[in-house]
């Protein structure tokens, strides 16, 4: 194919149609749940087993995130293409299995392997990207990335619920298919990446490691999921999750130091952008689920929205990310520079959540609009930037074990932040409940929808308003304090000006291979060598891969 950009700057067509296509891999990776979600209680209407209900999402969360560096490792050994296709052709045997479930045992099996597949969806996206885009062009894309996520979150609930009335819960699962199957055909016929050295492939696969990581995973999710709700926090089933996730952990971390072929590589923390970039990316994760998880539920409980629209609830937060990371994208591309990003991105987010954590009863929507409208803005400056860094902070055959282990620290930040704040949120519902003689409602549960609070007596429902508002001071207080975190370690990173497409020509790029470029990647952090390469910056490989495209 001819090269990536065209010598004004634009993309090539082919890259364009790669692009479209990765998006739509994205977007599938992003709308299961959020389509899956409305579709639930349809689900338990004609399958049953209501008291196993939270195992769809759990089973589908477990496996995506022990996945995710594993197909990050196999695609830096045997080349990303055929590594990625494979995590789609998985992810859509699993919805087309789940769509045929016929009882819930079925379903949260198949949800499984769905969740298998969808662990190479995130990182297969935004590895080839790496591949694909030098580092100094990936911002002009990042409002394109930001815009898918928004699509997902204000788009799911409203499909999901479309879909589900019209065709029938299975249909939520069937809807990945034919979008699957374009991206499937737009990448196996368009996407070319540069050969891998076949030498790569001599080393044994890290079975120890990935084993060790797995129960590690596992065990913190489910650590994470089942605290507060299935079983009390001392309980001895959590107890003993923290025991095995913990040794497990350690475990993993020395076998690493001992494999030929690591499924982390230890060395790229030796990086501290990666390791900063790593720390923020689960900060984020923490804050923005929260704030996900908690927003509806102000809106719907205390202000009266519907809960149909609930995406349409974030559409402030969501727009502002969307408009924020687009500029900072097109700033990044054109300077080179990103360090001010970070710093910006959280002193708004810690701002936006001190804000949101002052909502009441009497707020207007007017006003918790414009406070989601701040914390999208730091969220903007963040959420890519973060993957850019990590990327720019290691060498070309580390690409997908950097952007698997970015992508599994913000997952398991989101689900420490669900279910920490989630904990903060229902013990002081009950508590101001209980206080106001209301406590029976709560029993069972400490989320009440819109339709179920209009059938309490007055003085309840407004108890329950009450307490709801100090539930979301308080999660979104502490989730104000976990982003200070965040804001002082971007003070830590380090400026190292992503290296441009520049002005050489395909042909002269295009015969370095990976391992090329690797040996060449010997300059401590900040230094530039004569062939244009650091460890914590860009990597001539880079420029090789977008050009041979």
């Amino acid at each position: 194919m001819e090269a990536a950009e065209s010598p004004d700057g634009s993309p090539q067509r082919s890259v364009r149609v790669v692009l479209l296509a990765l998006m739509i891999a994205m977007l599938l990776a992003m709308l299961d749940n959020m389509i899956i979600g409305t579709a639930m209680p349809t689900i338990v209407g004609e399958l049953g087993g209501l008291e196993h209900l939270s195992w769809v999402v759990t089973a589908y969360t477990l496996a995506t995130a022990a996945s995710t560096p594993i197909w990050g490792k196999l695609g830096d050994m045997y080349g990303r293409k055929g590594v990625f296709l494979t995590s789609i052709v998985v992810f859509l045997i699993g919805s087309a299995l789940s769509g045929m479930a016929q009882d819930m045992g079925q379903l949260i099996g198949f949800r499984a392997v769905q969740g298998l597949g969808a662990g190479g969806l995130m990182v297969g996206v935004m590895a080839i990207i790496g591949d694909l885009i030098p580092p100094r062009e990936r911002g002009k894309y990042q409002g394109m990335m930001a815009g898918v996520m928004a699509l997902a979150m204000i788009g799911g609930p409203l499909v999901g619920g479309g879909i589900t009335d019209h065709w029938g819960w299975r249909w939520s699962f069937y809807i990945n298919l034919p979008l699957g199957a374009v991206a499937l055909a737009m990448l196996t016929t368009v996407l070319h990446l540069p050969k891998r050295e076949r030498g790569a492939h001599r080393d044994p696969i890290d079975y120890l490691g990935a084993a060790l990581l797995t129960v590690g995973i596992t065990s913190t999710v489910l650590v994470t999921t089942w605290g507060g709700t299935e079983y009390a926090w001392d309980s001895a089933v959590i107890m003993e999750l923290i025991a095995i996730g913990v040794a497990s952990l350690v475990g993993f971390l020395f076998a690493e130091t001992k494999a030929k072929a690591p499924i982390i590589p230890l060395h790229i923390f030796r990086s501290r952008n990666f390791t900063l970039m790593s720390v923020i990316g689960f900060l984020t994760g923490f804050v923005m689920f929260g704030a996900v998880l908690f927003l509806p539920l102000y809106q719907q409980s205390v202000q009266g929205a519907s809960a149909t629209n609930s995406g349409l609830l974030l559409l402030p937060m969501l727009l502002s990310m969307m408009a924020v990371s687009l500029v900072a994208g097109r700033i990044t591309t054109s300077s080179g520079k990103y360090k001010i990003f970070p710093i910006i991105g959280g002193v708004l987010m810690v701002v936006g959540l001190f804000l949101l954590a002052q909502m009441d009863t009497g707020t207007s929507r007017l006003a918790s609009g414009l406070y989601m409208a701040v914390l999208g803005a730091g969220m903007g400056f963040l959420m890519q930037v973060t993957m850019l860094v990590a990327q720019n902070s290691v060498e070309m055959k580390d690409m997908g074990v950097a952007s698997s282990s970015t992508t599994l620290f913000r997952t398991l930040g989101s689900s420490f932040g669900v279910a920490i704040m989630g904990a903060l949120f229902t013990s002081r519902v009950e508590d101001e409940m209980a206080a106001r003689g209301g406590a029976a409602i709560t029993q069972q549960s400490a989320q009440l929808d819109a339709a179920s609070l209009a059938k309490l007596p007055e003085h309840v429902r407004e108890a329950y308003q009450f307490a709801v508002s100090a539930g979301t001071h308080d999660a979104f207080l502490l989730g104000s304090a976990v982003a200070v975190i965040g804001f002082l370690a971007a003070f830590f990173v380090k400026e190292v000006p992503l290296k441009g497409a520049g002005p050489e020509k395909p042909e002269a790029a295009a015969p370095q291979s990976h391992g090329e470029a690797s040996e060449k990647a010997a300059p401590r952090d900040g230094e530039a060598s004569g062939a244009g390469t650091s460890r914590d910056g860009e990597d001539d490989a880079g420029l090789a891969a977008a050009k041979s495209v």
